[in-house]
């Protein structure tokens, strides 16, 4: 039986029953689903929820519990055994939920950031996610493209792949669409297919699927693709080591506090279970949780705003921003290219329309011009046939599908009258793609009476040194220096106007001409320049206002004419008076060191090649900034990796690009890049909230029993009601801290510092002094009810309620960084909500009767609670006033 690469085109379309020029149908699609399955490789087995909910059991500490537990059990102690159990069970299922919602978000991720394929189905070309491609399906793929399935290559436009996750050879391959008839051969000689995973270097090409999933070249070898372990962001590792050091001098205070308790007298049992349930409630275990889950909730309302995260750890890295290099085209603009303007027999045109519409006219002045205009028909036909957009209707609207700017080109020429029908009329000998550092596109072509020639777009200033003619009104002449000097005036004149330019020349070639590119694209005829504009998005403005405000500056890249950067920089108010414009060529003649010396000063870099994106981020990151930088194309790869935050083009971003990033924007607007970063700040400052509300409350109940034994009183609080506030009153209202929204100056301030400890800005003070205040006023509370041993309980009772008060009012105060009245609590419903729920479940084991004797509480009167609510407010009204 034939291999595929052995079969020519026509026999693959009819095993697979597909016809490449249409595509599968829908019903196809369908079934072939369900007969192949997803096209995913299979990964790791996941970790059953089981073992999952077994695993909140395995911290020491509960591990020290659970024994206390079982010893009190044996002593006869069995309301608090069960008591006890009842709470490391509702604390283990709490840590289990949380651990599935931080997972379950994260595997969404993964869904939103796969690669996307283009596929042609029904005669239409859709994109749709990679793992939804099935067998037989047409597939065109892109320079930057990661090719989604094992395709036969049925038409190639100079494709080359780079197949080192195959065959560990990194040098790319050229493919071709004939067949091949050679037996066994090995993938990487299989030049007339594309694998799964393999990454298009350069050129593009169309073919058909043959092999999904693991039925793949790749899946052959999935075992070597075994899925990564999480890695902990920055955060979750400083987090980590200050865990550690906190148990530490937890455990060193229970410690002390067991001693003191059995010099002092208490039974060493009582003492023993005391402290452990102290070292259970005082050891934060619940932080990397609550960490875990606020960054996973605030991914999702990235998500929201049109922002994928690809790496927590730029969730914390936005907060740190003090630089954005962005794109112009497409991130700070419409995407929509219009052609404004035509440089044509030494005159310049003016075009009407905007978007995509083929609704214009052509004017020369004042008058309107047809296709008869000399050179007219014929540049805008050169323009659609160096081109691979194209233009499509839905829902009475125009679409392009492929780059902007070959899309203008198309309706530039169908507002003439020029149809797609004309352009198929001609022949495609080869194409010469463009690339970023040529800055220039070719392709041969062949018309119907046999004759060739080249048509060349791309920069003017790289086409124009390649002209040795120029086409008149009268036909073409030499290019003279008066010529030249004519169009670059006129490039100069677009500029100024905010227009991008492109230049298109043409050359006859003979039958046996080369077709080596050296010697095609030179001694061209130049025909003319198109004006086009890309006008700036409404909302991005504002956006670059609101970064100025936060302390982060905004820079432009872009590879248009630095005039045309200038124009455009000026009316979003980018660019500040003194602010410098640097183009390529100066770029060029910069050392990193000299552009370091500047950079601070640059706000728009001109007609730039993605090697000098890096050259940017190295020059700023020397400087000690926090750069984010924005990308789209495969070249754009090395200064996104290179960035601290890696922003990739959701929509014209190539699956590589994407893969470098930390962040996709999902919708390429600006905007989105000032709402992660208003996201990023405010997830980090949620997390110092519940830091500061987790440790001061432990710092509190640690000292309450510690200042009790030092002063030879009994146990102000038995072990399950400490158990009991570890759950209920630090559980739900330090998560709903997490949810917090931004306070309103969040982007009126600087960027953080990134080696900014968790403690800083007074945070440490914050702690230790609400946690000594919550301590002494609970301590108050026990002294003055409690007179003598029979009204012990009733003194716990209100030592309990005391401190469950004084933490639910201080997490209100943990919400603001400068004062408690700087903000409106019923900003967060989340959290008051929780602090209500606390509340009725302190109510109910007070006073409902069952729960009494397990909980060791007894009933308050209105006299207590006047008492409780005064004492509790303390801590907040003494430092509520306050900034520090």
């Amino acid at each position: 039986m034939k291999k595929w690469y052995q079969l020519d085109i026509e026999r693959v379309e009819q095993k697979l029953h597909v016809v490449t020029s249409k595509g599968l149908t829908q019903k196809q699609v369908e079934k072939r689903r369900k007969e192949f399955g997803p096209n995913v490789l299979e990964g790791s087995k996941k970790v059953s929820k089981g073992l999952i909910f077994l695993k909140q059991f395995q911290d020491f500490m509960v591990l020290v519990l659970l024994a206390a537990t079982l010893i009190a059990g044996m002593l006869g102690e069995y309301i608090d055994a069960i008591a006890i159990m009842v709470i490391v069970l509702i604390n283990g299922f709490i840590g289990y939920f949380q651990e599935q919602k931080a997972e379950n978000s994260l595997e969404k991720l993964k869904e939103l950031s796969a690669p996307m394929a283009n596929v042609l189905r029904e005669g239409k070309w859709e994109k749709i996610a990679s793992k939804d491609v099935v067998t037989g399906d047409v597939v065109r793929v892109y320079s930057g493209d990661r090719i989604p399935a094992d395709i036969r290559i049925v038409q190639s436009n100079g494709m080359e792949t780079e197949e080192s996750a195959l065959t560990g050879e990194s040098l790319p391959v050229a493919k071709h669409a004939t067949a091949i008839s050679s037996d066994d051969l090995d993938p990487q000689d299989q030049l007339n297919m594309g694998f799964k995973g393999t990454m298009v270097t350069r050129g593009h090409a169309i073919g058909i699927v043959v092999g999904t999933g693991m039925h793949t070249v790749m899946g052959q070898i999935a075992s070597l693709m075994a899925s990564t372990k999480k890695v902990p962001t920055p955060l979750e590792r400083k987090l980590a080591e200050l865990g550690k050091i906190l148990i530490f001098l937890a455990l060193m205070l229970t410690l002390l506090v067991v001693i003191v308790g059995i010099y002092q007298g208490h039974p060493v049992y009582q003492m023993f279970l005391a402290g452990v349930s102290l070292a259970v409630a005082a050891i934060p275990e619940g932080l990397p949780a609550i960490v875990t889950v606020a960054l996973s909730l605030g991914v999702q309302r990235m998500i929201r705003k049109r922002a994928i995260v690809r790496k927590l750890s730029a969730v914390e890295t936005l907060g740190c921003a003090s630089v954005i290099c962005s794109d112009k085209t497409g991130t700070m603009t419409e995407n929509q290219m219009t052609v404004k303007s035509l440089f044509l027999n030494g005159k310049n045109l003016s075009v009407t329309g905007d978007g995509y519409d083929v609704i214009g006219d052509y004017y020369v002045q004042e008058r309107k011009i047809d296709r008869h205009f000399p050179n007219l028909e014929m540049m805008l036909l050169y323009g659609m046939l160096c081109n691979n957009a194209s233009l499509f209707v839905r829902k009475g609207k125009y679409y392009v599908d492929g780059d902007p700017t070959d899309g203008a080109l198309i309706v530039a020429a169908r507002k003439l009258g020029l149809s797609m029908e004309l352009a198929e009329s001609f022949r495609i000998i080869k194409e010469i793609p463009f690339d970023s550092d040529r800055k220039r596109m070719s392709i041969i072509l062949e018309d119907e009476n046999k004759r060739r020639f080249l048509i060349t777009k791309g920069a003017p200033e790289v086409l124009l040194p390649r002209s040795s003619y120029v086409m008149e009104a009268n036909g073409r002449t030499l290019l003279k220096h008066a010529n030249k000097t004519n169009i670059e005036a006129a490039i100069d004149h677009m500029a100024e106007k905010a227009l991008r330019t492109i230049a298109i020349s043409m050359k006859p070639l003979s039958k046996n001409a080369s077709l080596d590119a050296d010697f095609l694209e030179k001694d061209m005829t130049f025909i003319g320049l198109f004006g086009m504009m890309d006008p700036p998005r409404k909302e991005v403005k504002g956006a670059i206002a609101e970064c100025q405000a936060a302390g982060i500056k905004t820079v432009m890249i872009t590879g248009d004419h630095a005039k045309t950067a200038k124009a455009i920089a000026e009316n979003l108010n980018l660019l500040p008076n003194d602010g410098k414009v640097i183009d390529g060529q100066q770029l060029n003649r910069m050392s990193v060191d000299e552009l370091e010396a500047v950079i601070d000063d640059v706000y728009v870099f001109a007609r730039v090649t993605p090697a000098h994106k890096l050259k940017i981020v190295q020059a700023f990151q020397a400087k000690g900034h926090v750069v984010a930088m924005t990308g789209d194309g495969i070249n754009d790869a090395p200064a996104i990796k290179a960035s601290d935050i890696g922003i990739s083009m959701g929509i014209s971003g190539t699956d590589v690009t994407k893969e470098a990033s930390s962040l996709i924007l999902m919708d390429d607007n600006f905007a989105t890049i000032k709402a992660a970063i208003n996201e990023g700040r405010n997830i980090y400052e949620n997390i110092r909230k519940f830091i500061r509300y987790l440790l001061a409350s432990n710092v509190g109940e640690i000292l309450v029993m510690l200042f009790a034994m030092l002063l030879a009183l009994p146990l102000p609080l038995v072990p399950v009601q400490i158990l009991w506030v570890n759950l209920v009153t630090d559980g739900l209202p330090a998560m709903a801290l997490g949810l917090d929204q931004a306070e309103k100056d969040v982007m009126r301030r600087g960027p953080r510092n990134p080696r900014e400890g968790v403690f800083s800005r007074g945070l440490g003070f914050k702690i230790v002094s609400r946690g000594i205040v919550i301590g002494i006023i609970t301590l108050i509370a026990f002294i003055l009810t409690y007179d003598h041993s029979a009204h012990l309980v009733h003194g716990q009772t209100v030592a309990f309620a005391t401190l469950v008060m004084a933490q639910l009012i201080h997490v209100f105060d943990c919400r603001c960084e400068q004062s408690i009245f700087d903000r409106n609590p019923f900003e967060n419903m989340y959290l008051v909500l929780s602090v209500l729920s606390s509340i009725i479940l302190l109510l109910i084991v007070i006073y409902w009767q069952p729960l009494q004797p397990i909980f060791h509480t007894t009933f308050l009167s209105g006299r207590d609670w006047l008492l409780i609510l005064g004492l509790s407010a303390i801590p907040t009204f003494l430092f509520g006033f306050t900034k520090k």
